[in-house]
């Protein structure tokens, strides 16, 4: 096997964000030679595709800065901190954001979105048997909660309709845990 492993030399913190925390390390590289590798810290998030007993997607539509327009989402939200259990955070995400309370609560796996330069992981997590109560959105959270069918999710994320990642990575792989359910 091919040694890859990159040693840290030195860590300098270059910004120290509420969200964000940016790091320069000096390295070196399997071979010995010296790099640098800026790179981005995050707590990690959740994220949750909620499914209906009819079928429908619970999604929102939210203005995502970096990119000036709004996106479509499925459910998500960040750790309140790095030892947060993650199924406890889907969980509160999703009773805040859509007021969904679910009956199962299935985790998918990781998503890594820029594992290059971004350490974020988001906890995928696919919610079923769905109870609605209130929702109870942040002070500075501006959305709006709609419904989907599921197979108009999957078509629009084929057609290139939803560029959001966490969304096309957890969708796809709860059509492809409900085509396995319907095999059985």
């Amino acid at each position: 096997m091919i040694q890859m492993d990159e040693k840290t030399v030195s860590s300098e913190m270059i910004y120290d964000g509420r969200v964000l925390h940016v790091f320069k390390d000096n390295i070196l590289l399997p071979n010995g030679e010296p790099s640098i590798r800026e790179y981005v810290k995050h707590v990690g998030a959740v994220c949750i595709l909620p499914l209906t007993d009819e079928g429908e997607v619970i999604l929102e539509r939210q203005y995502r800065y970096p990119f000036h327009e709004v996106l479509i989402e499925i459910p998500a939200g960040k750790l309140d901190g790095p030892d947060e259990d993650p199924r406890a955070a889907a969980l509160r995400e999703l009773r805040e954001e859509t007021g969904a309370v679910p009956r199962e609560l299935h985790y998918l796996g990781d998503f890594l979105g820029s594992p290059a330069i971004m350490g974020e992981r988001i906890r995928m997590f696919f919610a079923r048997g769905l109870v609605f109560e209130n929702q109870k959105l942040d002070e500075d959270e501006f959305l709006e909660v709609f419904r989907m069918p599921f197979d108009d999710l999957i078509a629009e994320i084929l057609a290139g309709n939803i560029p959001d990642g966490k969304t096309q990575a957890a969708a796809l792989r709860v059509a492809a845990l409900l085509a396995k359910e319907k095999q059985q």
